[in-house]
């Protein structure tokens, strides 16, 4: 096991080519938000606009594109009962992020099985909150799971993985990552990613951070990671990492960190280690 530092965020975080656009940063798209849970999907774009991607589009239930460009003029919005802009949309991204606010509806079941039957091999897959819930009713297959990471917390690992809280040991964990073949994100108070390669263990987390959204943001943190870094599985480390250093360093002097908070203080905090 693999323990992250701030070393994790040296090694990524490199300063941007003069020589650039927004197509250099990555193509994320998003796609959750149904008409009671729009919040999620907002907090997901936002927090990875502010980590850097470089286009952001969000497909979600109409109802959400109003608050979705007066929060963040910088997503494009697509409505979910668009097939045709979501398939043209879908072809474009580097990244896909599912789940945030999808809710467990025919709607939301749909998209997921597109989402997963039109993975290309050049792109990656972000499976977070109810896509991880009805992925595990339905046992989907992964057409590249190499390049899919699951971002559970405890209970839905446990619909996932079969396995119960108190059987979630690390070897237990890595066998049910093994197979899925895919990355897992277990989140908990020093959460834990499972790889091909290795464990790698967060030592930091404060009771601060347990606010709802806070799943959501590092989702979209890890997407936006996953957009313009090219390593990506030390990528996925530092936006797990960065996430909880960010939160441990605001309940220094907040009682409650809000995830859009560790949003806001994304780009200053990428910044510091550019510059390192």
């Amino acid at each position: 096991m693999k323990t992250l530092s701030v070393n994790n965020l040296k090694k990524v975080i490199t300063k941007r080519p003069e020589n650039s656009h927004k197509g250099t940063f990555g193509r994320a798209v998003l796609i959750g938000g149904n008409e009671q849970y729009g919040g999620a999907i907002i907090m997901s774009a936002q927090a990875a606009i502010y980590a850097g991607t470089g286009l952001v589009t969000v497909i979600t239930d109409r109802k959400n594109h109003a608050p979705l460009h007066a929060r963040l003029p910088e997503a494009m919005a697509v409505d979910w009962l668009d097939t045709e802009l979501i398939d043209r949309v879908l072809k474009s991204a580097d990244v896909i992020l599912i789940g945030p606010g999808l809710g467990l509806g025919l709607i939301s079941q749909h998209l997921l099985i597109h989402v997963l039957e039109s993975q290309t091999d050049k792109q990656w897959l972000i499976i977070d909150g109810s896509a991880i819930t009805l992925f595990a009713e339905k046992d989907y297959p992964l057409n590249n799971p190499e390049q899919t990471i699951f971002t559970p917390h405890q209970r839905e690992w446990e619909a996932l993985s079969g396995l119960p809280l108190k059987q979630q040991t690390d070897k237990a964990n890595q066998t049910a990552r093994e197979m899925l073949k895919a990355s897992v994100v277990l989140k908990s108070h020093c959460t834990k990613i499972y790889t091909s390669k290795t464990i790698y263990k967060t030592p930091i987390g404060t009771a601060a951070m347990a606010t709802g959204g806070m799943g959501d943001t590092l989702a979209g943190i890890i997407t936006g990671f996953i957009a313009q870094f090219p390593a990506k599985e030390e990528a996925l480390c530092a936006a797990v990492y960065l996430h909880s250093l960010i939160g441990e360093d605001l309940s220094k002097t907040q009682y409650v960190v809000l995830p859009t908070s560790i949003s806001e203080q994304l780009p200053i905090y990428m910044k510091q280690f550019e510059e390192k």
